[in-house]
């Protein structure tokens, strides 16, 4: 007899749960245990998901919710991939107690509108950074605006990132930038290998101003953008900003909660 697919999140209230796996054999394995053990109802039906897989998995999990093809739903991600940061440790036994005493964490996800060198104007979100990278082996220009003020009129170098405090710990954190508290309400802008000026390692930025990117001579020096894992390329500007409309929920076991995880990253070694 397969045990209820019901769990409580911080109240009163049974809520339904979906499963998710990614196509990964030991994912996939974790999937069909789980099935087992649990009865779970169809995305459409669900209050939360438990994803099964790695950090890579659960952003695609939550860039569908943003993207519209899934409903905006809280998360319980189950490490069953490469990294897992974003992950809880994966266990078949009391998923249902683990869930109904999860910590919930918003997430509010990065908004880049790019517009290109032939003048179109893409949307993307971020859960982790946005970063501009040259494209060629011309180094990058980049002049840098916040809230509409010159901040930095030339900056040279391979690129550029901003990075949510969710995502300081992964690319943000491999550049040289800092590692951001969960609550911080700060955004990470780090330089990507820059010469000019040689000494600047990046700013702080408080997350409810916009972060303006202008590439200089975009045709001569192309550069991308990155939203996560999306790309558009050629651009000639690219607006960074908190989009606190789509928040995004994770949950976590209590003892393994996300911001004490990136707190303690700023002692590793």
């Amino acid at each position: 007899m397969a045990e209820t697919g019901d769990a409580v999140t911080g109240d009163s209230t049974r809520r339904a749960m979906a499963l998710v796996a990614s196509s990964a054999e030991g994912a996939q394995a974790a999937e069909a245990a789980l099935r087992e053990r649990y009865d779970f109802v169809p995305v459409e039906e669900a209050d939360l998901i438990v994803a099964l897989g790695g950090d890579g998995f659960l952003l695609q999990t939550l860039h569908d919710m943003l993207l519209g093809t899934a409903p905006m739903l809280p998360v319980f991600g189950m490490h069953r991939g490469t990294i897992g940061f974003l992950m809880n440790d994966h266990e078949v036994d009391g998923l249902a107690d683990r869930v109904a005493r999860a910590k919930a964490f918003s997430v509010p996800p990065l908004r880049m509108r790019a517009c290109t060198v032939h003048g179109d104007l893409i949307e993307h979100h971020a859960i982790n950074e946005v970063s501009l990278l040259r494209e060629t082996r011309q180094t990058a220009w980049v002049e840098i605006s916040v809230n509409d003020n010159v901040v930095m009129p030339q900056l040279i170098c391979d690129g550029i990132l901003v990075a949510t405090p969710a995502g300081s710990t992964a690319y943000n954190l491999s550049a040289n930038g800092p590692i951001l508290p969960l609550g911080s309400k700060l955004m990470a802008l780090t330089p990507i290998s820059p010469f000019r000026p040689r000494r600047w390692r990046g700013a702080l930025i408080p997350d409810e101003l916009t972060i303006r990117l202008c590439v200089l001579d975009p045709v001569k020096r192309p550069v991308s953008a990155v939203a996560d894992q999306l790309e558009v390329r050629e651009v000639s500007t690219v607006e960074v900003s908190i989009d606190r409309g789509r928040a995004l929920t994770l949950l976590f076991d209590p003892e393994h909660a996300l911001d004490e995880r990136i707190a303690m990253e700023q002692f590793a070694v």
